[in-house]
């Protein structure tokens, strides 16, 4: 992520502002993708939780 806010300043410093808001769009993007993925994950382990939780209670009944 250093890399890309390097190029932004360096779009903005050169007056490419075009160039600098796709950048800031991609890292929007990339942060949107990572909190869907931690999202993602959560609730794989809260199904496996679940999951555990049915099957223990299965096997003391």
């Amino acid at each position: 992520m250093t890399q890309e806010l390097t190029d932004i300043r360096t779009c903005i410093l050169s007056g490419r502002y075009d160039e600098a808001l796709m950048l800031v769009d991609e890292l929007e993007g990339m942060s949107k993708k990572a909190i869907l993925q931690n999202i993602e994950s959560f609730l794989v382990r809260m199904l496996v939780h679940l999951i555990n939780h049915v099957v223990e209670e299965r096997m003391n009944n």
